[in-house]
């Protein structure tokens, strides 16, 4: 018991440059009112994402629709698991109108996966992007969405709503998909990701370190994406939720995360987000082109 103790503390305590500030400010308020008022769900609360103080802070959030309950149960993922309660129909119109009263150019919209529907949520996705559309005219969308299971008539009306950026993450290497994503396929995801972009869509993808990914296995990942036309790459530190998720095996210095992005622009991405507190929507604006 001891030595599994001592493996914890040794693998979970953060290095410096993780640290981040806490939330302030004006801005992050107004953000949080909104966000409570329309009774929204953001990726930033549920994920525990280290960046959400500073991304309130200037107006943004990233938007989770399809509810806040996931019908998977990845070993990375702070996201409620469960059996979710039935779609929200009004959704779409409640995300579209806090997007205008925040005043964003460019939102971004996320969903946790929902294996329980026939359609896997496509029907909300789609109407989630046209609401916003008719609510903002002339506003650009990034939607970060999972594998539809493979079901790929679900995955066409993504394609039929065109977000201006389709997301879709591998998270990690080939190797350890069946730990770090227990119902995922990464095969699966990068046909996700050759459909999209077959499609027309620019896309985008990202990964975490630290789970014991070796340095070969990141460029095999990378030459991966590539090879089914990805656009957009981020990549980012594993940082362990709770103790009931993997631990961190290793923390990557800020300088090797400069190389991968040196290496991946060097591989023909149009853009690499490198940094130990990346995450897949940080400065999600930058990347329309």
């Amino acid at each position: 018991m001891s030595e599994i103790i001592e493996e914890e503390s040794k693998y979970t305590k953060k290095p410096d440059w993780l640290r981040v500030k806490l939330p302030t400010g004006k801005e992050y308020a107004e953000v949080r009112q909104i966000v409570s008022e329309h009774k929204l769900h953001t990726i930033c609360e549920s994920g525990s994402c280290p960046n959400m103080g500073e991304c309130w802070g200037n107006g943004t959030a990233t938007f989770m629709i399809l509810g806040n309950t996931c019908t998977r149960s990845c070993g990375f993922c702070n996201v409620h698991t469960g059996k979710p309660l039935p779609a929200d129909p009004e959704e779409p119109k409640m995300v579209a109108e806090s997007i205008r009263l925040m005043k964003l150019k460019h939102a971004v919209i996320t969903s946790v996966d929902r294996d329980d529907l026939k359609d896997g949520g496509s029907m909300i996705w789609e109407e989630t992007v046209n609401e916003v559309r008719k609510a903002c005219p002339g506003i650009t969308m990034e939607t970060l969405i999972g594998d539809f299971q493979g079901k790929w008539e679900n995955l066409q009306r993504i394609i039929n709503a065109h977000p201006e950026i389709v997301s879709h993450n591998l998270e990690t290497v080939r190797r350890l998909t069946k730990e770090v994503r227990v119902q995922a396929k990464y095969d699966r995801s990068l046909e996700v990701l050759k459909r999209l972009k077959e499609a027309g869509m620019k896309t985008k993808s990202g990964i975490m370190l630290g789970l014991g990914e070796t340095e070969e296995e990141i460029y095999e990942t990378m030459d991966d994406l590539r090879s089914v036309g990805v656009d957009i790459l981020t990549i980012g530190q594993y940082m362990q939720p709770t103790k009931n998720h993997l631990l961190v095996i290793e923390f990557i210095k800020p300088e090797i995360f400069a190389k991968y992005k040196e290496i991946g622009m060097n591989k023909g991405f149009r853009f690499v987000e490198s940094g130990p507190l990346i995450r897949s929507s940080y400065h999600a604006e930058r990347h329309l082109f």
